[in-house]
Formats: C-alpha cells, sequence, structure tokens
C-alpha cells in the first residue's frame, strides 16, 4: 500500500506525563515581564488591596488579567480562561488562582486620583524601559465606545454606527513609531470633542517620562488656541486637523493658491487668525476632487450655490512646522493608523466590553487592559519580546509544552 503525500515512516505517535497547553507560547510573555522586572515595578503602582486576608494579591489580579487578554477573552467572564489551564496557573507561580469577581472587585476599589496615579506609574515604568525610543510621533485621537447597559457616563451623544444609543467617548494617545498606547482616559458619551484635552495632554506628556516629542498629530476636536499655546511654549511641533469654520472658509477662497500634486489633488498654504486667536497661524489646506474614489474631506457648506467650489472637497492643518505643504499633508496622513490600533484595541483587548457599573472601576480596566497592547510591539526594549508582530497573535500560535 502506498505511503500518503507528505508523510513520513518516522512520524511518532505517543503519550507523554508533560503537561501540554494550548498556551504554551505565553512562556515568551513570561520571560518578558521577568525580563522587564514585571513584580518589582507593580508592586510600587500603589494598586488597591484586597479587604480580606483571604485576598488575592493585586499585582497577581493584574497579571491574570493581562494574561487572560492574551489568551483571547474581551470581557470579564472570560477571564476564568486561566483559572482552567494548570500549566498556565504552574508557569506564572500563581499557588491560587482567581476567579473574575475578584479581578472585578480589585477594579471597583479604584477612584479617579488611584486610577491615574496607576496609570501613571505603568506608563512610565514601561516607557522608561524603551530605552530605544528618545524622540516620538504622538498621535491623539478620540473614539465612541457603545454601551448596553446604564453604566455611569454612559449618555447619548456622537455615535455615528448606532445613533442614539448610549456611549462613552475616550481620549487616546499612540506612539506611532511603535504603535503603543500612551494614554487612556474615558469620558460620559455626552462629552465635546475637546473636553479636557489639555490636561489629557499634559498627563501623556508625563506618562513618556521625559522623552522628546517630536511632532504631535491630532485631530479637530484638538482644533483650539489653547491647545496650539501650549504647545507652542512647550516647543513642541503639531500638525492639527482644522474645523472648516466660516471663517476659515472664506480665508481658503480668497486667499489659497492651488498647485496640482496630481490630477484632482490640489495643496495650497494660507495664514489663518480666528477671532478667538492672539496670532495668526500657518494652514495648510488639501482639496481633492469629487470625481476620485472615496475622496476624503468635506464640502464648504458657505458656497454650496458655487459648482466650483463643490466639484472639491476639502481638508485643512494648522501647523507649526516650516516644511513644504505636500511634507506636512504627508506627514499628517501617518496619523491615520492611529484608527487601526482602536480598532485593535476593541477587537483584540476587550476595549469596549470590559466595562463595570463604576465610570472610574471601567477606566481602569479598560486602561490597564489595554496596557497589553504595549507589550505586543516590535523593536520595544524587552529582549525576551523582540521580534513580535503582533505577539497576541504570535504567542496564541505557539500550541507547545511547558516543562
Amino acid at each position: 500500500m502506498s505511503q500518503p503525500s507528505g508523510i513520513t515512516e518516522d512520524f511518532e505517535i505517543k503519550f507523554t506525563s508533560r503537561e501540554v497547553s494550548a498556551w504554551g507560547g505565553l512562556a515568551l510573555m513570561k520571560r518578558m515581564l521577568d525580563s522587564m522586572s514585571f513584580h518589582t515595578a507593580a508592586s510600587q503602582w500603589n494598586l488597591p488591596e484586597p479587604g480580606s486576608n483571604r485576598g488575592y494579591p493585586p499585582v497577581q489580579l493584574i497579571e491574570q488579567l493581562l494574561v487572560s487578554i492574551w489568551c483571547g477573552a474581551c470581557r470579564f467572564t472570560h477571564l476564568e480562561i486561566t483559572r482552567m489551564d494548570s500549566t498556565l496557573t504552574r508557569l506564572f507561580g500563581w499557588t491560587r488562582v482567581a476567579g473574575h469577581k475578584a479581578i472585578v472587585r480589585l477594579f471597583e476599589r479604584f477612584d479617579m486620583m488611584r486610577h491615574e496615579r496607576v496609570q501613571a506609574g505603568i506608563y512610565r515604568w514601561f516607557f522608561d524601559k524603551v530605552s530605544t525610543l528618545r524622540s516620538v510621533t504622538l498621535d491623539m485621537d478620540s473614539t465612541v465606545v457603545t454601551r448596553h447597559g446604564g453604566q455611569e457616563g454612559a449618555a447619548r451623544g456622537y455615535n455615528p454606527n448606532k445613533r442614539g444609543r448610549l456611549s462613552h467617548h475616550p481620549l487616546l494617545a499612540f506612539v506611532a513609531e511603535a504603535r503603543m498606547v500612551a494614554n487612556f482616559w474615558l469620558r460620559p458619551g455626552d462629552a465635546n470633542s475637546a473636553n479636557n484635552v489639555l490636561q489629557f495632554i499634559e498627563s501623556t506628556l508625563h506618562h513618556l517620562c521625559g522623552k522628546t516629542v517630536g511632532l504631535l498629530r491630532a485631530d479637530s476636536g484638538f482644533f483650539d488656541q489653547a491647545v496650539f499655546k501650549l504647545l507652542e511654549g512647550k516647543c513642541i511641533n503639531y500638525i492639527i486637523s482644522a474645523r472648516l469654520t466660516q471663517g476659515l472658509q472664506q480665508t481658503i477662497i480668497r486667499d489659497a493658491r492651488w498647485f496640482a500634486l496630481e490630477t484632482g489633488l490640489e495643496l495650497a498654504e494660507i495664514t489663518y487668525q480666528a477671532s478667538s486667536w492672539g496670532t495668526a497661524r500657518r494652514i495648510v489646506v488639501v482639496r481633492q476632487s469629487v470625481k476620485r474614489k472615496n475622496a476624503p474631506g468635506k464640502t464648504l457648506s458657505l458656497f454650496a450655490d458655487d459648482p466650483d467650489v463643490q466639484g472639491w472637497r476639502y481638508g485643512a492643518m494648522v501647523t507649526n512646522l516650516s516644511l513644504p505643504p505636500v511634507e506636512v499633508w504627508r506627514s499628517y496622513r501617518g496619523r491615520a493608523d492611529c484608527e487601526n490600533r482602536i480598532k485593535e484595541l476593541k477587537n483584540d483587548f476587550g476595549l469596549d466590553s470590559f466595562n463595570l457599573n463604576s465610570f472610574y472601576a471601567t477606566e481602569a480596566a479598560a486602561g490597564i487592559g489595554g496596557w497589553g497592547i504595549l507589550a505586543s510591539r516590535p523593536d520595544t526594549e524587552p529582549v525576551a519580546a523582540r521580534r513580535f508582530t503582533t505577539a497576541k497573535s504570535v504567542v496564541r500560535g505557539f500550541v507547545g509544552e511547558c516543562r
């Protein structure tokens, strides 16, 4: 009888007494956390202590949360995945494994100040470890997280996908070079896009542990003179999407001198000073023909009756850079990658699923759980994790044995 193609005679099937786990690749995560002195650092984060002598160490609960997320957990009830795997229990040295309710109780002990102190401790510790990143590009954005209950802060606001549904409206910051989260603040669903952005920027700069911000890119929620003055005072270069207000629309039509980058794509630069600004600033304007497929931008509503104007979609960016307009535009386009990080946080790290009734408990769970994305990046300092492309996928892909 002929041997099936691809099957060799030396293939052996046997029983083994060694423990086997579907998550054997998490041994690499364990090595990475050990190389970063995770337990030593976490013991200094001022985590809430258990209310009983029989409670679990808070550092273990945070470690269990991260390990469970890397195993695919995307809501609190899924955290039982680590409890059911004796190999993982032995690998991480847990003498007792907590159920998901113990982790829920940990986050319910968070308030606003404790969360900010803990989150600052986590990020400053991590970015201090990443010594290869001395100058960073900081991207800031907001997103909408739809809620399906009566959680604190859930309110009806801007929700383009599920209109009229309750939601939260968090702010996020990312380090573009390493695609890492740098800050996370939860906000009520009816919060204005510009709500708390100044404090958020200050908090993010504190998290970076003294690293130089070479460029800050942000959406139109940060289009405010107070933001410009803050960044200019700190000598931080910025490119921020501009709101197409009536005054800016008039200035674009009056002053823009367009040059074509290619057919249907033109750029210009103008100097513009809003009535509330103390000084004029440089604006780079881009317009794309509506005939181009999926042309981004908006029409100029103030000139709705002008067919020449309505044949284009416009976008504008305020900047303090002296680069040519095309380079400013290309640099800002790189900010679009943070939308992929937000999708990754929602789909892989449970950003929209780890929620509790308490506002600050939800903020702490989502913020600390989302910290797992920090360790899932290539080219960060911990040697044991180097060259992971998307470490969560790679780790989960290793079906291995733990000795």
